[in-house]
Parts: C-alpha cells; structure tokens; sequence
C-alpha cells in the first residue's frame, strides 16, 4: 500500500535539544519539508524540549517552528526525561486524534532528516507496523579522514534485505497507541531508545529496523549525554589510533 492511498496521519514530532543553537535551525527546516513532502500527513506538530539551554537554541527554535509547533524549556538533563515531555505535549495538542492515527516521530537536534522520512515511516505504518528504527549517517568527524571513518563505521551492520539490529533515538517512529501501551519513554540518561523498543517487543507490537529510514547525524566527539553516540564514536576512535 503506497502512502498516498493510506489513511490521512497526524505527526507529532519530538526533538530534544540541550544548548543546540547551532544545528537546531537546520534540523527544524529538515522536519518541515519531511512534513510538507508527505502526502499521508493531515496535520503535524513539532515539538522542541530545550532541556538546560544556556544559549539561543528556544529563541531560534521558536523562530524556525513559528506556528507549526512550540518550546518547552526545561532542566531535566536527560534525553529520555525531555523525550517523555515533549511526547506529551504531543499528545495533549493532538488529544482530538485517535491514537491508533497519531504517529510520533523523534529525532535529534544535531540531526537532519530526508525530505522522505517521514513519507518512508508511515509507509511502514500503512502497513501495520506499530515502530519504525530507522539508521544514522555521518558525514564527518572531526580529524578524521576518509580512510579512518570508513573503519569507525566497519561494523556498522545493515542486512542485504535492509533490516539492521541498531536503534537510536535520532532517527524512531512509534504509533501513539503503541507507545502509550508500553509505557512511553523512560527517565534515562542514556539508552532509552533501547528501552522503548524492547518494551514495545514485549507488548508484541509489530516492530521494524529498517535501513530504509536514514538521518544524517553530527559527527562530533564531544556530545551532551555521557555515554551517547558522541561517546560512543569517540572511545572507537581511540581504539583504531592506539
């Protein structure tokens, strides 16, 4: 079933952002053409948790968003704390819509998305899938050249037939009634897209990791959560020039 003959979705989008000021304007554009690029949406609604901004990651997230979604400022430090509160507020603006329609799509702020994310997402979700774990790029890192990055994502796994074993937070879509049923996000510092996507197996909802789904997301070595995938390309890095 092609996403232009399936049921009109409403879209909450969630993106937590701690002092982002620099990628958050990009990432926002990168959500409203995704959004206006899919014809399968009826409404959509972008939420930022700015979680313990000291700098103008609100203010321009305000500016980009306009009346396509809103700010929450607030000082969790977690990524799943501020994930759960923006899911929320999600489903409060979308509290008319049946949540077995509502699809929340998440991100990151030091991410953009393909014009087709979210058309690929709701494809899947025609189709009965209840969670989509999509993968990450990356472009670069810093000093790195082409020959080491390539080796930083050898083991990197994406199956011939598109399905992989990795989810992250980045780049995951969930039905409003799947997530509801299985708990939402967890108060974690780390991992809890990991979290979310066993319990939504748990609970038997339909699950896909799907290499078709790809965001592009920053190389950096220094990121905001302890232990993150900034953490995580930097031990790697490490590893290869020790």
């Amino acid at each position: 079933m092609s996403v232009a003959a399936a049921p009109v979705w409403s879209v909450g989008i969630v993106v937590p952002a701690q002092d982002e000021s620099v990628s958050i304007g990009d990432c926002l554009r990168s959500l409203l053409r995704a959004c206006d690029a899919c014809p399968a949406i009826g409404e959509s609604w972008v939420v930022v948790v700015a979680d313990d901004c000291r700098d103008d990651t609100a203010s321009i997230a305000r500016r980009e968003l306009s009346s396509r979604g809103e700010v929450l400022e607030c000082a969790p430090r977690s990524p799943g704390s501020a994930r759960r509160q923006g899911s929320a507020l999600a489903l409060e603006h979308f509290r008319h819509v049946d949540t077995a329609r509502l699809w929340l799509a998440n991100t990151d702020a030091d991410t953009t998305v393909p014009a087709d994310w979210l058309e690929r997402q709701l494809e899947l979700a025609a189709r009965g899938v209840a969670a989509v774990a999509g993968i990450v790029r990356v472009e670069s890192v810093p000093d790195c050249d082409k020959w080491t990055l390539r080796r930083l994502f050898e083991d990197y796994r994406v199956e011939e037939d598109g399905q992989h074993p990795h989810v992250h937070g980045a780049n995951l879509g969930v039905r409003a009634d799947a997530y509801l049923d299985s708990g939402g996000w967890s108060d974690l510092a780390v991992a809890e897209d990991h979290c979310l996507w066993r319990r939504l197996q748990a609970r038997e909802w339909t699950t896909q990791s799907s290499a078709d789904s790809v965001v592009m997301t920053s190389g950096r070595l220094q990121g905001r959560a302890r232990g993150g995938f900034a953490d995580t390309l930097r031990l790697k890095l490490e590893r290869l020039r020790a």
